[in-house]
């Protein structure tokens, strides 16, 4: 297990599928589930090699962030503007294939939180078909990780959410939060407790 900080230099930019797809390969599934749901994404990038861009229509390759906090007791959720739901922070690969860096880099800039670090390797897979205003329906292959938080982390969203806040995983339900949601969080956050007490 790595915990890595911006600027770290296996955080550097990856352009090789390759590199993709082993970061899904070294997600150890803690069931038969999450097991062939690793197994569709490594099918799908097979038949899909330009799946780390979302001009793959068909879908492509997200990272997400599960921020906790530095007492890992609480997790931060968005209200994204555009989707119109909370969610964790994340966003497309854009190209590049060191999803651990994609997951970091959008928490960093949606939750505008300095000092933050990731975890790898993923603590969540999750496929789901994304709907939005003005896009054709889509696959977004999400490969989700635990990001940590700095102690008296100030929050500061930009113009992709409405709002921010810092939930525990029993309010998750109150913001709507879908099974995977709830699925990785209740992972993230009991890996969190280990890493930092």
């Amino acid at each position: 297990m790595q915990i890595l900080a911006a600027g770290d230099p296996a955080l550097a930019t990856e352009v090789d599928l390759d590199r993709a797809v082993a970061e899904i390969f070294a997600y150890e599934a803690p069931d038969d589930a999450q097991g062939a749901t690793r197994q569709r994404m490594v099918d799908f990038l097979s038949a899909h090699p330009d799946g780390l861009w979302r001009s793959c229509l068909d879908g492509h390759l997200t990272g997400s962030a599960l921020v906790v906090d530095a007492a890992a007791e609480h997790l931060l959720v968005l209200f994204h503007a555009k989707v119109r739901r909370w969610l964790q922070p994340g966003g497309h690969a854009d190209g590049d294939a060191n999803l651990a860096a994609v997951a970091l880099r959008e928490a960093e800039e949606e939750t505008g939180i300095e000092g933050l670090r990731v975890v790898r390797p993923a603590i969540d897979l999750d496929i789901h078909e994304f709907h939005a205003a003005g896009e054709a329906d889509h696959l977004h292959l999400d490969v989700r990780f635990l990001v940590l938080a700095p102690q008296g982390a100030v929050i500061h969203g930009n113009h992709e959410s409405e709002d921010l806040r810092w939930v525990t995983l029993a309010e998750l339900p109150g913001v709507n939060a879908d099974a995977g949601t709830v699925r990785m969080a209740t992972r993230g956050l009991a890996l969190a407790r280990l890493l930092l007490h």
